[in-house]
């Protein structure tokens, strides 16, 4: 059972007391200080406490951020790698597809560890977050990723998912700036049942606060006697898995579990004890037995979107209907059948999970029809233990796949079903559009979300849905022993060592970020994409799976911006940048923008604006766009086809919202959604001194067959934000600076 409490709640003796039993006996403004959080970040903050000005201790990005990334920093005046900086290839793996440009990516990134004094990890020995917790990982550090997954808060790391632009920041030795963040207890107590998995307790604190937006933009802190009861991949499994709730960062308290672990990775000097202070004050509170968990089922499009398989299976057929697909014909005589299991990546490709799938399909058999099952060991030191005790070689008599690191299965580049199939997961997301889906050319795969022990035991029974229990036997605590000299003869440590020498080896499909233009003082703005669906994914807005051999070139992805969402997009707002690159060159302006400045002269104060005073710019609308991944790509590929805003009534991540900042792309807040409409021009005068003065609200215009006033506004945003989106991006912003 899990339950939120509505108001805040002290640390006092080992539980939670809620803010109004507690009386006066407590201060707020002290308790603040008591939290873990608070330890961590004022430990890394070199701003005031409502204000922080953070830097970061480590880096880390794989091969599909990794070179924009550089690229910034390059053309910000980097020389080298300040702090430690991961550089995983773990996304463009296989090199499968664009010819040799995935493989060109891997050879640049060696390039720049040796000439900046970067780590790299080659392909198929670890996916990003794994190798972070074996050896980057520790108590009381903070770690910034550009991935959106990126969580280490199991073993006492506050770790941050970023789009690239803040890493870039990092590179050039400045902060990573953030309003101080509100922070929501997690007390777990009890022990989970036989058959629950870390994926379960996952999806049921997913479920409970996802649609409310109770952590949004949150650190969640795991306290409670319960962890005590949890291994430490089990604590990593649900960590990872807290990105899906759209919380900040997340961390847990540490004990000799954690202490134990770091050790066996050779890393004993990196535990400390890290635990509240009596009386520490969290802003909220999540309650969760873990005895009270059930094998659960996350069904398509969303990990929020939670079932137990028990409720699954009593009404599969009312609950099939709400999917949005047709999965129905998944039932046959009252049971439900799947066509595909994958159990990988950083959430289920640990060894825990692993040894627990290979324990319950031990002297069983997948079958030979239809339902396949593969499992990713999530690195190569994890893959050799399972390899030595004998867990490889049971899961492949029971006819399971075994393959390398890789995170393909969870964002569409591998083990992609067929057309119709349904696929259950232990990875990290089940977005539309991802796994093969192209609802376009009548192409859709549906994924679900499960834990590792009940996908095997779904193998066991040829692929009816079965959640596990008392009957899958299989020991919760295997003994586990890392082997760190495969990484050694591996991978490039050149932390600290920078070779300025040493030349970047660049390639056909490696290209320098195009020109963005600054801010003009007025925005001529046309609506080329108006998306009404609740929340809009960054899967949505930059497709996953094969775009992602395109990353290095920013022209190249932007063909594919909001292909699968809405495939009018591109063209529309090629046409906007082409009536901007016409005004910007002076030439005959056509009938149509003729017409616009005309009644442009008409609104008040405006009659003398011209067309060199106002930049034209396309922008998309849509209720709640950003939810999901860190990539950066998500708002550069608008910012490449002339993008100038984005209009929304809310923005579902800070790093969305931070990655359209960072590209110069104004994030304007609206609170009518009917106020305009696809294809509207909206003009903005004084958009640039409204921003830079610090306008609570800036009024804008709807031309049409008449002129409607509407209230804009820009949120929150930091000096330096400010700067950058006057200047129209960070590498602009840097040039000045």
């Amino acid at each position: 059972m899990i339950t939120l409490l509505r108001g805040g709640a002290y640390y006092v003796g080992g539980r939670l007391i809620a803010d109004d039993e507690a009386g006066k006996t407590f201060s707020r403004e002290a308790g603040r200080k008591g939290t873990i959080t608070y330890s961590i970040l004022a430990a890394h903050n070199s701003g005031d406490e409502q204000n922080l000005n953070i830097t970061f201790d480590a880096l880390a990005s794989h091969d599909i951020t990794y070179v924009g990334i550089i690229q910034t920093a390059r053309a910000s005046g980097m020389e080298r790698f300040p702090i430690p900086y991961v550089l995983t290839n773990c996304h463009n793996t296989l090199c499968a597809v664009g010819g040799t440009i995935n493989g060109d990516d891997h050879v640049f990134a060696l390039s720049a560890a040796k000439k900046y004094g970067g780590i790299y990890v080659p392909p198929h020995l670890a996916v990003i977050h794994s190798y972070n917790r074996e050896m980057m990982a520790g108590c009381g550090k903070m770690i910034l990723g550009s991935d959106s997954h990126t969580r280490y808060g199991a073993l006492g790391t506050l770790a941050v998912g970023e789009g690239g632009g803040e890493l870039a920041k990092q590179l050039v030795g400045r902060t990573y700036d953030i309003p101080y963040p509100e922070v929501t207890a997690v007390c777990l107590t009890g022990s989970p049942r036989h058959g629950v998995g870390p994926q379960d307790v996952a999806l049921t604190i997913i479920a409970a606060v996802f649609k409310n937006g109770y952590v949004k933009n949150k650190v969640m802190e795991f306290i409670g006697d319960g962890i005590a009861n949890l291994p430490v991949d089990f604590r990593n499994g649900i960590d990872v898995m807290t990105t899906e709730t759209t919380c900040w960062s997340s961390i847990w308290k540490t004990d000799d579990a954690v202490k134990e672990y770091l050790a066996a990775h050779k890393r004993g000097g990196d535990y400390r004890a890290l635990n509240p202070a009596e009386g520490a004050y969290y802003d909220g509170a999540i309650l969760v037995d873990l005895s009270t968990i059930e094998p659960s089922i996350a069904m398509p499009f969303h990990p929020s979107n939670v079932y137990t398989i028990r409720e699954l299976k009593e009404n599969a057929a009312d609950i099939l209907a709400k999917t949005g697909v047709n999965l129905r014909e998944k039932l046959r005589g009252g049971e439900l059948y799947v066509d595909q299991g994958i159990i990988a990546g950083c959430s289920g490709g640990t060894f825990n999970n692993l040894m627990a799938a290979a324990d319950i399909l031990a002297g069983k058999s997948t079958g030979d029809g239809v339902f396949s099952l593969s499992v990713y060991p999530d690195s190569q030191p994890v893959f050799a233990e399972l390899v030595k005790n004998g867990a490889i070689a049971k899961l492949m008599d029971a006819g399971v796949i075994v393959r390398s690191a890789f995170c393909g299965p969870c964002f569409g580049a591998g083990d992609t079903p067929a057309n119709g199939e349904f696929s259950i997961r232990h990875t990290t997301r089940n977005f539309p559009n991802r796994e093969g889906s192209k609802p376009g050319e009548g192409q859709i795969a549906s994924v679900a979300l499960m834990d590792a022990r009940s996908i095997a035991a779904t193998a066991a029974a040829g692929g009816r849905l079965t959640a596990a229990g008392d009957a899958d036997r299989y020991d919760p605590r295997p003994k586990y022993f890392f082997d760190r000299t495969i990484y050694d003869k591996r991978v490039y440590d050149g932390t600290g060592k920078p070779d300025g020498k040493t030349e970047l080896v660049f390639a056909p499909n490696i290209k320098d970020w195009p020109a963005m233009p600054e801010l003009t003082e007025n925005l001529l703005i046309r609506i080329v994409s108006y998306i009404t669906d609740s929340v809009t994914t960054t899967d949505e807005l930059i497709p996953s799976g094969e775009t992602s051999s395109y990353r290095s070139n920013p022209l190249a992805l932007a063909e594919f911006t909001l292909s699968r969402r809405d495939p009018e997009y591109v063209g529309r707002a090629k046409a906007v940048k082409a009536l901007e690159h016409g005004r910007r060159g002076g030439g005959t302006i056509p009938a149509e923008l003729a017409a616009l400045y005309a009644k442009i002269k008409t609104i008040p104060g405006c009659s003398a604006v011209t067309p060199e005073q106002a930049g034209i710019g396309s922008a998309i609308y849509a209720n709640k766009p950003g939810d999901g991944s860190a990539r950066e790509q998500a708002a550069s590929c608008q910012r490449v086809l002339g993008a100038q805003a984005n209009f929304a009534l809310e923005y579902a991540t800070k790093r969305y919202r931070s990655n359209l900042i960072n590209w110069g792309i104004l994030p304007f807040l609206v609170k009518d959604s009917a106020a305009f409409k696809n294809g509207d021009w909206l003009f903005v005068p004084e958009v640039r001194k409204a921003l830079l003065g610090k306008a609570g609200t800036i009024p804008a215009y709807v031309i049409g067959g008449s002129i409607t006033a509407i209230p804009l506004s820009l949120g929150i945003l930091t000096d330096s934000e400010r700067k950058i989106l006057a200047d129209g991006c960070l590498i602009n912003y840097y040039r000045k600076v």
